[in-house]
């Protein structure tokens, strides 16, 4: 719920105050069709424990149920998800099938290849000028004067071709993979059901796919990151002659240049197959470390953007690559695939991704004009969550709440410090079990980002922001940075409590400094300028990469960050109803911790309770 403070207001202060620390009951009205929270398959009640049906079920029930509106573009899309689940069952055991023969495959043509090397090897070491023994005097000396001709890495690269034909021969061709289902791409406005729709298809996979994830865009350009870098730092690792990866070498029975030249192919071997990074990355991307899984059948991404040459590069190689390997892709964004990449960034690399999208993808338009989330009802039962503008009795209430709630959460508010990608960290002035409490500057007023707002999302249920300001043109980085906060703060079901200067509808309009948005001032920003701006946005580590200066006009002043606008506006909304709310406890990360017992912070300082934000 969003309050608005009038001078009349105070009369009413004890009132509102129990309103916005109390409960409020679950709605009988109906609701509409977006922005449902995650794990749409339990909401049902009754049903809760039961194996889903699929996703055009899923949403026919909550429509009869009246905890949605019907809609037809909706409907349309749950039909297609339900189709391409049912196929999906028969995939997933093709798909094991298949993975046991290529394991055997795999498994069958390294034996071979250590054969046919130890082999070469026992005959390197008999001929002390490793040339064949049954060769003459005259064909070893034209032998060695080839080889001396030969340019440096030529003759390892002839011996490796002829080995992998040898290995064709005699363990056959690689098992061919089934033909995979087409997958969907879902693009529309803000606020159509999108990730929505999405999101009943990831659930409804639950126990019928073993291998799947669900990425956000930030997320996953993290992810990618964070294994470019395990890819960089295991081939640094072995390089060296002492890594796991040759230690079946020094046990062997041969001299020591034999072993040399045995740890020279094997290292050449193994950096032939790693030559292209972003297909190492690729096959990392979508392994569930934790269990040990060797891939997956089916990723989701939510928000599909091409925001800058990174993107446009990474995204291409990686989905390019998953798709080719048979995994099928489920993904949103507000555009069409040919126009995600306007900027003409990479442009043959681009449209090699549009080949692939178009090949194993279905196109499907959810082309609904109305934001949903603006139509989920609110009573005055509902939890205040959203104090403007700013006075002495808005921040009254404000700190009202965050009394009541650290109170709930036991009162020992802390200082900590998380963890966040690429091994840094991250201090959190004011923490309480879950709880945490901020004000704009600290989150929004540093070159901080979106594995910043990860690392909060996933630790805290709760998290208290205030003095947010009017967004303007002055202050356009830390607007940017307060868009990427609030996406996280959704993808990851947080609660969000704001203290802000305007009302949500009005907080991105900007002031007497002029609009957000001014085509013929970002067209004369530097280059340089709009790395700066990227890289403190992303603040990616140590890595960052920024746009053109092309597509930083059109990234910064077009239609890119005006949906993005719209959607932080549209999800602000949302996070204020019962629908969003009520579902925190259930499905935000750090409260099963919680309930399991399962510890989340270190280095805990406390602090006073009246101590300032």
């Amino acid at each position: 719920m969003i309050l608005r403070l009038h001078g009349s207001i105070a009369r009413r202060s004890a009132a509102l105050l129990a309103a916005a620390a109390s409960r409020y009951d679950p709605l009988t009205r109906p609701l509409p069709s977006a922005g449902l929270p995650r794990r749409l398959h339990d909401a049902g009640g009754s049903d809760h424990g039961r194996k889903p049906g699929g996703p055009l079920a899923l949403y026919r029930g909550l429509v009869s149920q009246g905890k949605l509106q019907q809609d037809t573009y909706q409907e349309n899309v749950a039909s297609e998800l339900d189709s391409l689940l049912r196929r999906l069952e028969q995939y997933e055991m093709e798909m094991e099938d298949y993975h046991t023969k290529l394991s055997t495959w795999d498994s069958t043509r390294e034996k071979e290849r250590r054969r046919l090397l130890l082999e070469e090897a026992e005959d390197k070491q008999h001929d002390g000028v490793w040339i064949d023994e049954k060769r003459g005097f005259i064909d070893k000396l034209i032998s060695r004067k080839r080889r001396g001709n030969l340019e440096p890495g030529v003759g390892r690269w002839v011996s490796y071709l002829n080995r992998e034909k040898k290995l064709d021969t005699l363990v056959g061709q690689k098992p061919v993979a089934p033909v995979a289902p087409k997958g969907l791409y879902l693009y529309g406005n803000v606020g159509s059901g999108k990730t929505m729709l999405m999101d009943m298809f990831y659930g409804a996979t639950e126990g019928v796919i073993k291998h799947r994830r669900r990425f956000h865009f930030h997320e996953a350009m993290l992810e990618i990151h964070e294994h470019m870098h395990d890819v960089w730092k295991t081939r640094d690792d072995n390089r060296s002659t002492h890594s796991s990866a040759f230690s079946w070498i020094s046990g062997l029975p041969f001299d020591a240049k034999i072993k040399e030249w045995l740890l020279g192919e094997e290292k050449y071997k193994q950096e032939t197959q790693q030559k292209h990074i972003l297909l190492a990355v690729a096959d990392k991307f979508l392994v569930d470390r934790q269990a040990d899984k060797c891939g997956a059948s089916i990723l989701c991404f939510d928000e599909i953007q091409t925001i800058d040459v990174f993107a446009v590069v990474a995204l291409s190689g990686i989905l390019s690559r998953l798709l080719s390997t048979g995994t099928v892709l489920v993904a949103t964004s507000n555009k069409a695939p040919e126009d995600l990449n306007q900027d003409g960034m990479q442009r043959e690399i681009f449209l090699e991704l549009l080949s692939k999208l178009d090949e194993t993808c279905n196109k499907i338009l959810v082309g609904t004009e109305t934001d949903y989330r603006r139509l989920i009802p609110t009573d005055s039962s509902t939890q205040i969550h959203y104090f403007w503008p700013i006075t002495s009795d808005s921040r009254s209430m404000y700190e009202a709440m965050w009394h009541d709630v650290t109170n709930q959460a036991g009162r020992n508010i802390t200082a900590v410090t998380i963890p966040v990608m690429f091994g840094r960290s991250l201090e959190i002035p004011q923490s309480c079990n879950g709880v945490a409490r901020f004000d704009f500057e600290y989150l929004c007023g540093r070159p901080v980002g979106a594995a910043d707002y990860i690392a909060i999302a996933r630790n805290y249920h709760t998290i208290f922001i205030s003095d947010i300001p009017a967004m303007s043109m002055k202050i356009r980085d830390k607007a940017r940075r307060f868009i990427t906060l609030i996406d996280e703060m959704y993808n990851h079901h947080c609660r969000l409590i704001c203290l802000a200067v305007s009302s949500i509808d009005d907080l991105f309009q900007g002031t007497e400094e002029g609009p957000l948005f001014d085509l013929e001032s970002f067209q004369f920003e530097t280059e340089a300028e709009g790395t700066k701006l990227r890289r403190d946005v992303s603040a990616e580590g140590n890595v960052g990469v920024g746009p053109s200066t092309t597509g930083l006009v059109s990234m910064l002043s077009g239609q890119e960050e005006m949906f993005a606008f719209r959607r932080a506006i549209s999800r602000l909304i949302e996070m204020q109803t019962p629908l969003y709310l009520d579902r925190v406890p259930h499905f935000h990360t750090s409260v099963l911790h919680q309930q399991q017992g399962a510890p989340v912070f270190a280095k805990d300082k406390t602090i006073s309770q009246s101590a300032p934000v």
